[in-house]
């Protein structure tokens, strides 16, 4: 099949990925083979490419936003012909303490999609079927791949957050996750201020934004706070957050760790290993 490759090593700019014949997949038990129908670009994507995530693998197709139709592997909740959806978590160990309390996005030994396995800028990918989403037909592949991610990202926050319909509510940090954001936004009648104004936020914005009510578990690691972050953070499991009213940034617990600054217009991360 063909594909674009990324090679772990020094690079030119702006030459990051290899379009190359390599053998198709074979999916392994558990798994599904899909035919690639669209494959999203994610910021994440650049990270992995430019170097500002640590190479996990010497050679890698990435990609995680993928919409694809099962060609092999079938399962009877997801038979030959099923089109579904991959996003960034290609799997979790099951077995961790986050798993066993239904927080499985916060794994302590995930897979990425596109990054620890090969991804979707591929014409085929194997994928966990338990990790693949039914996609309705009647929606276009291309509109479909962004929500795998940044539609994810957005929409949790807004569930995190306990907007409800008619609120008024502000973004910050404008980027794909906050544009999609708006529009359910918008279809719930909410008032909305989106800012990416490259400034530091004030620090009364410490005390004016409290962490919401949410049903989370009294037991487990004490610095966890549930916390409604922007589209800066740069995966769904960058869901946990401590806030300072003296500084104006937010340290999101990842892995590999990010830290991100809600001064910065391009929300761009810095990040190293954990």
């Amino acid at each position: 099949m063909r594909a674009a490759v990324f090679h772990a090593g020094p690079k030119s700019p702006g030459h990051w990925l290899h379009i190359e014949d390599v053998p198709a997949p074979r999916p392994a038990a558990g798994e599904i083979l899909l035919k690639v129908i669209a494959c999203g670009v994610c910021r994440t994507d650049l990270h992995i490419v430019e170097g500002d995530l640590p190479a996990v693998r010497p050679r890698i197709i990435p990609g995680h936003q993928i919409v694809g139709e099962v060609v092999e592997g079938a399962t009877s909740q997801l038979p030959l012909g099923e089109r579904v959806g991959v996003s960034w978590i290609g799997g979790v160990d099951g077995a961790c303490w986050f798993c066993a309390h239904q927080m499985e996005n916060l794994c302590d030994h995930p897979v990425f999609t596109g990054y620890s396995i090969d991804g979707g800028y591929a014409e085929f990918a194997a994928v966990r079927a338990d990790f693949a989403y039914p996609v309705p037909l009647g929606l276009d592949a291309i509109h479909v791949a962004p929500l795998l991610c940044a539609g994810i990202i957005g929409f949790r926050s807004l569930r995190v957050a306990g907007v409800q319909r008619g609120e008024r509510v502000g973004l910050f940090g404008y980027g794909s996750s906050a544009t999609l954001a708006l529009q359910v936004l918008l279809a719930w009648d909410c008032a909305t201020r989106p800012d990416s104004r490259p400034r530091a936020m004030p620090a009364r914005h410490g005390s004016a934004m409290s962490t919401p009510a949410l049903p989370y578990p009294s037991t487990g690691p004490s610095h966890l706070r549930p916390w409604a972050v922007s589209s800066s953070a740069r995966s769904p499991r960058c869901a946990r957050a401590e806030w300072s009213p003296s500084t104006p940034s937010i340290s999101t617990r990842c892995r590999p760790s990010i830290t991100t600054s809600s001064s910065g217009a391009n929300g761009r991360c810095a990040a190293s290993p954990t």
